[in-house]
């Protein structure tokens, strides 16, 4: 879920910001630039690591910056396909739920990965059909519940050129997990 991601970058720093330590100052910089950010195949990033080389400090023709040569490690959250994670229901809708994990909302879980037989009821709350035995139970998968989802894929779509006005904002990141095995869904029926 969590690892480390090496990466290096060409860091202009102004002026004002050689004062303090330099490489506070680099930390402050590359959290400006990543922290809360998801980076294409990486995954999103929780915070800097370490700093684990600074070369140059060059000052190019007509840039009043010094520019540093950076390598350093990111802590980035990516769940891999089969991981079982526990998180909140936030929202449900007529394709499936929607969970939070504090941190991360792009989680969707669709109604065909789903416990079978489910339903959508009356007041928009899927319920899982459960028969065993003779009897019939209903189980809600209510709002604001935790549930246990296992990770069924892990997508980094492209970045739209165009987005109409009514279209749902753009995530980097989206997850789409699954709750149709033993031990998966709400956390209070197990």
């Amino acid at each position: 879920m969590f690892y480390l991601s090496q990466i290096e970058q060409n860091l202009p720093m102004p002026p004002h910001l050689l004062r303090p330590p330099l490489l506070d100052a680099i930390r402050g910089e590359l959290e400006k630039l990543y922290l809360d950010k998801v980076i294409a195949n990486l995954g999103l990033c929780i915070s800097v690591y370490d700093i684990q080389s600074v070369e140059g400090g060059f000052i190019f023709p007509g840039d009043g910056c010094a520019t540093y040569q950076v390598s350093c490690r990111l802590v980035m959250f990516r769940p891999f396909v089969g991981e079982v994670i526990v998180g909140k229901i936030e929202s449900c809708d007529e394709f499936g739920l929607q969970v939070s994990l504090g941190f991360f909302n792009d989680i969707k879980i669709p109604f065909r990965l789903m416990m079978e037989p489910n339903h959508r009821g009356e007041d928009g709350i899927w319920v899982w059909d459960y028969a065993e035995g003779g009897e019939d139970s209903n189980f809600s998968l209510d709002i604001d519940e935790e549930i246990r989802f296992r990770v069924a894929n892990v997508k980094f779509p492209p970045i739209p050129v165009e987005q109409s006005e009514d279209s749902k904002p753009f995530s980097p990141m989206e997850i789409t997990g699954d709750i149709n095995g033993d031990g998966l869904g709400l956390v209070s029926w197990w």
